[in-house]
């Protein structure tokens, strides 16, 4: 009997008369005359927990039942144990004869009035807190094992559902297991429960197991659990069981149906479910606001954002749009298809804006490449009062990081630690992050340190942080720490240490980590075998870079472009060249990156025509307008020999960085071009761009060449005093060259050793360069000697010091050629000074 199926038509009063009538049924119990007709049902209804009389319906109800009435046993038993001590006792002994036959409600009981234990079969009760109770009965009690009395179906589901609120799955698996065991079968709530572990647990076997009992259970046709299920196999990536279920369901639901969306949205198939989102209006299956908010994350997955303007509209016409849910997801669609104008107007419209709104709208700046925007609409929520979460913080802290604001996010970080977000692990990782972004590698150690627990997001961030930060070798040392604390790598991790070993050209611990990635499967990763052969090609390794290539299942255009780049770092720029055009072949469209890669195989093997075609399809596709292109474009000429193309590309610019100025000086450098350099160099300072280093390399190489002394000399002493550029070995390399090539050599010696350390190769080899050409043997013998000290292999050090020989004596020619020879030194084909 339920309490929807009891009827009350009057309520009792001294004389009235009042009647319990059950739906289902004709039986009617009814107070007549101070005395009752069916009193034992009314009884049961009373005591029955499913009943919810209020105190003063229940007192008045046990008041009228304390009237004339035959005592039985039924009628003594629903009030609270009142019945004659012989009866009494003889029920206990009944229970201590098989407490198995009983079901026991302590743990669910809400009122004394309950019973603490009630026969499965009979329905008898008894209460252990009832007066006049036999004196050996707590004793037998609490000597019973555990389990010995067991708890009705509706207990176990209590506590199953408490686990669950709780987020404990494996708490939930356990219960069942101990209700298998003591052979309490599960109803469909259990079922529901045990489903929604499995889901939280991704455990995909044990979920479908517990699906295996549902059927012979013969719940499978039920559309709630069904919904369950789908919802379960989505979470365990299992996409292929949740479609068996939803085909074998007698009907689908518009539940069933937003879970299949959700389920391939969580499984990364946007495009199936929007697919799915027509189907089930072309079943006439009217979506809801979940439903919504799944086909939004679809869109927002594939970025596809026509298919989310027109969910908009509809979302418009079904009335949503003023559901914060739905907006909220809107919001984010529309920044994570870089459409932030759609996004702002439908945050412009909001009437009333929740901390979510917000996260999406600085979450979606952040994304869209616009930090100090995202900073902005940080200060604008909290002037409006909302307070940030854990969400907030991060987004916040990526902006920081996006910007290299590092004042701003130690302002940040200040407020995290007063609003108590600092032992969070995942604001905690964003903290290392922004800090070792914005260079602050000592500051992202402090956080690291600090944090109360550390996971795989964090080590990340840390070896990342290194990597970035040039520290490529601190950063091994941090992933073998911690593999040694029992964190598992994910492929964030894995990627960042291939970086790593390509940074400190570590071939060999690169190659450890291969063998690891293969152990764990992520070979198959794109993104990790794309980091896999960028290793292996900045490790000098194309060989091996090739295995990788060739294995790959798909590659998409970050790996030919690390094929191409690879190929040309090793200086095989013709076949970086032939790559370009396979790639193409292969219908994958090139990138920005691309492209450089190309102009530099280009200008790599002076290949003018191809890299006129490359420019073509600039043009074309729209790259004329990226500066880091354009700059490439002007650097292909340049080493082309078309300066007049370079200069061309160079005065169409719309606006140049230091780095376009420094690339047509370099050209005007290679070219002899030196007065045409001093006058870039003039008109560059004009338009208020700040030289570098580099800089100054081309201006003094191009002084160089053309023999401008005073000229170099003057450039060379507005580095430190004008512009504050501390001069490296590259500079004074250039200023040697310069006035060895004009015949000072003393002057160029004299500068070599006054270099503020100790002279690299180079130098050295510039001045025995200035020797052979003016014939100076004596000076050429001594700095021959001190460049063989530092690179006796080198077979350019021996031909320069013999051909400087050539002028005056053959036989020490011939002595110069055995010493290269006892060295292993071996002549380069092609060389300048050969």
């Amino acid at each position: 009997m339920s309490s929807s199926s009891v009827q009350q038509e009057q309520l009792p009063g001294a004389r009235s008369k009042f009647f319990l009538k059950h739906k289902s049924s004709s039986s009617t119990t009814a107070w007549r005359g101070g005395r009752w007709t069916g009193r034992n049902v009314l009884l049961r209804v009373c005591m029955h927990p499913l009943f919810h009389f209020t105190h003063q319906q229940f007192s008045h109800y046990t008041a009228l039942l304390s009237g004339p009435h035959p005592i039985g046993t039924e009628s003594a038993l629903t009030n609270h144990g009142k019945f004659p001590g012989g009866e009494r006792e003889k029920l206990w002994r009944e229970f201590f004869m098989d407490p198995s036959q009983w079901w026991d409600h302590r743990s669910e009981k809400t009122d004394k009035r309950f019973p603490d234990f009630k026969h499965k079969t009979t329905q008898k009760a008894l209460w252990l807190d009832q007066q006049k109770k036999p004196p050996w009965v707590a004793a037998k009690i609490a000597a019973l094992a555990p389990g010995t009395v067991q708890l009705n179906i509706f207990a176990w589901n209590q506590k199953l559902t408490k686990y669950v609120k709780d987020g404990k799955p494996e708490k939930v698996m356990q219960l069942f297991q101990q209700m298998q065991q003591e052979g309490v079968r599960p109803n469909k709530f259990t079922f529901v429960q045990l489903i929604k572990a499995c889901a939280g647990l991704g455990r995909l076997e044990d979920g479908r197991l517990v699906h295996e009992q549902l059927i012979q259970s013969g719940c499978e046709s039920n559309v709630f659990l069904g919904n369950s299920l789908i919802d379960m196999y989505a979470k365990c990536g299992s996409i292929e069981d949740a479609w068996r279920v939803f085909n074998k369901m007698p009907s689908q639901d518009m539940v069933t149906w937003t879970s299949m969306i959700l389920g391939h949205v969580k499984c990364g198939q946007g495009q199936k479910a929007l697919e799915i989102f027509q189907q089930m209006q072309q079943e006439s299956v009217q979506p809801n606001s979940i439903t919504f908010v799944g086909v939004l994350n679809a869109c927002a997955g594939v970025v596809a954002l026509e298919e989310g303007r027109r969910v908009h509209q509809q979302i418009i016409e079904c009335g949503w749009d003023s559901n914060v849910f739905v907006v909220n997801s809107l919001i984010d669609m529309y920044a994570k298809c870089e459409s932030i104008e759609d996004a702002s107007r439908v945050f412009n419209k909001m009437s009333s804006r929740d901390v979510v709104t917000w996260n999406a709208m600085i979450l979606g700046h952040v994304q869209c490449g616009q930090g100090q925007k995202a900073l902005e609409l940080f200060q604008q929520m909290q002037q409006e009062h909302v307070q940030p979460n854990s969400v907030t913080f991060v987004g916040v802290l990526n902006a920081c990081a996006s910007i290299v604001a590092l004042e701003e996010g130690m302002s940040v970080h200040q407020q995290i630690i007063q609003s108590g977000w600092d032992s969070d692990v995942y604001v905690g990782s964003s903290l290392v992050d922004m800090y070792a972004k914005c260079g602050n590698i000592e500051d992202a150690l402090r956080v690291f340190n600090k944090l109360p627990s550390r996971d795989v997001v964090t080590w990340s961030a840390m070896i990342l942080g290194h990597v970035q930060s040039g520290q490529g070798q601190k950063a091994l040392e941090l992933f073998q720490q911690m593999q040694q604390e029992g964190v598992q790598p994910n492929s964030v991790t894995i990627v960042g240490v291939l970086n790593a070993c390509a940074s400190v050209v570590g071939l060999e611990e690169g190659r450890c980590v291969h063998q690891q990635i293969v152990d764990c499967g992520w070979d198959l990763d794109v993104f990790v075998a794309n980091s896999l052969v960028d290793m292996y090609v900045k490790c000098g390794s194309i060989e091996d870079a090739w295995r990788v290539f060739n294995k790959m299942s798909s590659r998409d255009v970050i790996t030919w472009t690390a094929m191409i780049l690879g190929h040309v770092q090793s200086g095989q720029g013709k076949k970086g060249l032939e790559l370009f055009r396979q790639m193409q072949q292969e219908g994958v469209r090139p990138d920005s990156v691309t492209i450089v890669a190309v102009l530099n195989a280009c200008a790599s093997v002076v290949a003018l025509e191809e890299g006129r075609s490359v420019h073509q399809q600039i043009v074309e596709h729209g790259w004329d307008s990226d500066i880091f292109v354009m700059n490439s474009l002007i650097d292909m000429y340049a080493k082309c020999g078309s300066m007049e193309d370079a200069w061309r590309v160079f005065s169409k610019m719309p606006s140049r960085d230091v780095v376009t100025w420094t690339v047509i000086l370099g050209g005007c450098a290679m070219h002899g071009h030196g007065k045409e350099a001093l006058k870039l160099f003039e008109w560059m300072c004009k338009e208020g761009v700040q030289p570098d280093d580099v800089t100054f390399v081309c201006l003094l190489s191009a002084c160089s060449h053309a023999g401008l002394v005073d000229e170099g000399m003057h450039c060379f002493a507005l580095m430190s005093t004008v512009y504050g550029i501390s001069t490296k070995l590259e500079h004074y390399t250039c200023m040697v060259d310069l006035l060895g090539r004009a015949g000072h050599l003393q002057k160029a010696e004299n500068m070599v050793m006054a270099m503020p350390c100790k002279p690299h190769a180079a130098a050295w080899m510039a001045l025995l360069g200035a020797c052979r050409i003016h014939g100076n043997v004596e000076m050429a013998e001594r700095v021959a000697k001190r460049f063989l000290e530092m690179e006796p292999e080198n077979a350019a050090g021996y031909m320069l010091l013999s051909n400087t020989y050539t002028v005056g004596s053959r036989h020490l020619c011939e002595s110069v050629e055995h010493q290269r020879q006892e060295k292993g030194a071996k002549k380069q084909p092609g060389s300048h000074v050969d």
